[in-house]
């Protein structure tokens, strides 16, 4: 079976300090995969190295057995890899709908011709207005993104993600910063993601998150420190002393 997404060896300094130190990570087709550690481990410049946005020094970055590590974040797209961030990036003045529109015109044919102007009743709008049913907000296509709730905004930012039609999805942190009822809201959304779809995930809702993950990497001071299966890894005393502080 060709893995949906292979890390080998990868490592990454700024100045002195090793964020990232020789990270392997094999993740099959349909995985939900989890990554934990405390603050500072390397999880979120593990997937900047992953998707793109961040060089390695050294190491090897897979796609469904394709190697990507000197494609640029484009390129990576149209090979079916999506991401969110940590933090929000949305166009805040702009419409829900418009933002999946541009998320949409990131694979699409037609970015080529930038002199193309869009209008509400183009078909990428229905497209993006799909992709926010799915995530339940239809009803707020057309209003900013700045007038909606902050776990609205999430949901958005999955449904941007979607847009690209990913074989593989990468969500950091899409929990952080939401009340207990908007976390159930988009815990559930990203469970109904179809199989389809492989799911690596970083999170700190420890609650949600194990109720999501199949298997587990945990992460500290840039090494993998457990790797495995779902209880197997949180039964680890490696785990519970690094993450869980027993």
């Amino acid at each position: 079976m060709t893995l949906a997404l292979e890390v080998k060896d990868l490592k990454k300094s700024f100045g002195g300090i090793a964020v990232t130190q020789n990270v392997s990570l094999q993740v099959n087709p349909g995985e939900r995969r989890l990554i934990i550690g405390p603050n500072g481990a390397g999880k979120t410049t593990l997937f900047a190295q992953i998707t793109g946005d961040l060089k390695p020094d050294s190491g090897s970055v897979s796609i469904f057995g394709t190697e990507v590590i000197e494609k640029p974040v484009h390129a990576r797209a149209h090979m079916g890899m999506s991401r969110t961030y940590q933090i929000i990036t949305l166009f805040k003045q702009d419409t829900l709908a418009h933002n999946v529109v541009l998320s949409l015109l990131g694979i699409h044919q037609r970015k080529k011709n930038i002199f193309n102007s869009l209008t509400t009743e183009d078909e990428l709008y229905d497209q993006a207005i799909e992709f926010l049913d799915s995530v339940g907000l239809k009803q707020q296509a057309f209003r900013k993104v700045s007038e909606i709730s902050y776990g609205e905004q999430r949901r958005v930012e999955i449904a941007l993600a979607l847009a690209q039609k990913p074989k593989l999805l990468l969500l950091d942190e899409p929990l952080a910063g939401l009340s207990q009822d908007e976390r159930v809201v988009v815990a559930d959304l990203i469970n109904n993601i179809s199989k389809e779809v492989t799911i690596v995930m970083i999170e700190h809702d420890m609650e949600m998150a194990l109720a999501f993950a199949e298997k587990i990497l945990v992460l500290q001071y840039g090494k993998v420190i457990v790797d495995g299966d779902r209880d197997a890894v949180v039964n680890d005393p490696k785990t519970q002393e690094v993450y869980l502080g027993h």
